[in-house]
């Protein structure tokens, strides 16, 4: 196994991701002769569908890779956490809360649930669901790469991979502050998965509340 390996997949979970872009940019305003601004509430939903169940390939499609051609497990069980590490967790979860808080004047998620409407509101967090799976692969496999070439476990080398990604992404899909807003998640998310012991699943639930927080 080389760094390299595990680079493309991460580099493959992050072109996952961007598939949204021909689907929201190009593929669905040429079907539906309106930008993505102007969707209805079926053709947003309708969006998020296609989109999840591509990411959804995608992410099965890498797991299996990961684990049948480089021996990497990434959904087998990590170490358990000591206290240090869950009260860090939930730092990090007061933290994010407060930060959404103040930003969107209010509990984002109840915002959202009122400007979305249920059935909007329910698609859309099941896309984030899928999202949070993707850049999960990112940060897991991009960790993996340098710690193959650095041989530093403490590093949260998948936080910076996923920054440089999936966070810088925003920079061209959205605008700048959302851009460099994205890097920092980035990392913070990295030093997540490094805390909980590189434990998948404890590290998408958590990544999934910081994510939506």
């Amino acid at each position: 196994m080389k760094g390299s390996d595990f680079l493309w997949l991460a580099m493959d979970a992050f072109g996952g991701l961007g598939l949204e872009v021909v689907y929201a940019f190009w593929l669905e305003p040429a079907v539906y002769g309106v930008p993505m601004e102007e969707f209805t509430p079926g053709q947003t939903i309708l969006h998020w569908i296609l989109t999840c169940v591509t990411w959804g390939i995608v992410a099965c499609v890498l797991i299996r890779k990961a684990k049948g051609k480089y021996r990497f497990p990434i959904l087998d069980k990590g170490k358990e956490m000591r206290i240090w590490q869950w009260g860090l967790c939930v730092l990090f979860l007061a933290i994010a809360f407060w930060i959404d808080y103040v930003s969107w004047g209010g509990f984002k998620v109840y915002l959202e649930f009122v400007r979305r409407g249920p059935l909007l509101f329910v698609f859309q967090y099941i896309y984030y669901m899928f999202e949070t799976m993707l850049f999960l692969l990112i940060i897991v496999f991009g960790q993996r790469a340098c710690e193959l070439w650095f041989r530093k476990v403490t590093v949260p080398y998948g936080g910076i991979v996923c920054g440089l990604t999936w966070g810088l992404a925003h920079l061209f899909t959205k605008d700048l502050s959302t851009g460099l807003l994205g890097i920092v998640i980035g990392f913070a998310m990295g030093s997540v998965y490094l805390l909980v012991n590189r434990d998948f699943r404890k590290a998408y639930v958590l990544l999934f509340l910081l994510f939506v927080l």
